[in-house]
């Protein structure tokens, strides 16, 4: 048998059953990593780039933010979860790169860990298509859990 939570035990996809789940605070974050390019980063201007589209990263933020809050419905068994919290911030690291983090928290029976990912990744995403026009060159390198909190277990990335 399966140890996948989401394959019941006749193998056929299934939404996991939390009705027996305690209420817990549970926070997620997530981050993502960017290369944008030199040429992109020229756009750089008082913390964010500037496009035709309008301001990138404010906008990268509104689309993480929207993504977060509709996340059970583009990941087939999430369930749908009241979002309590949503912080999104993008910030250059170095000439060419971008950083983002998003986290999430809930107070439920089930994880945040989809949303928060589900964040960072369209705000790469978000990134991208307002700065394509200058570069397709762009690649997203990374999107990873960084750390969970509630539930039965927490999760801290290693370093």
């Amino acid at each position: 048998m399966s140890e996948f939570t989401h394959i019941n035990k006749s193998n056929q996809p299934s939404m996991v059953d939390i009705s027996d789940k305690a209420i817990t605070k549970r926070t997620a974050t997530a981050e993502a990593i960017i290369e944008v390019g030199p040429a992109v980063m020229t756009l750089l201007e008082k913390g964010d780039i500037q496009s035709k589209k309008g301001p990138v990263f404010q906008t990268a933020i509104i689309a993480a933010t929207m993504a977060a809050k509709n996340t059970h419905q583009i990941i087939p068994f999430c369930h749908p979860i009241p979002l309590e919290k949503c912080k999104v911030t993008i910030l250059p690291i170095n000439d060419t790169e971008v950083q983002i983090s998003a986290t999430c928290q809930t107070t439920g029976k089930t994880g945040i860990e989809m949303e928060a990912l589900t964040a960072a990744n369209t705000a790469a995403l978000t990134i991208y298509d307002m700065c394509k026009a200058v570069s397709q060159s762009m690649v997203i390198k990374s999107c990873k859990l960084v750390q969970k909190t509630g539930g039965k277990s927490d999760y801290q990335a290693q370093s």
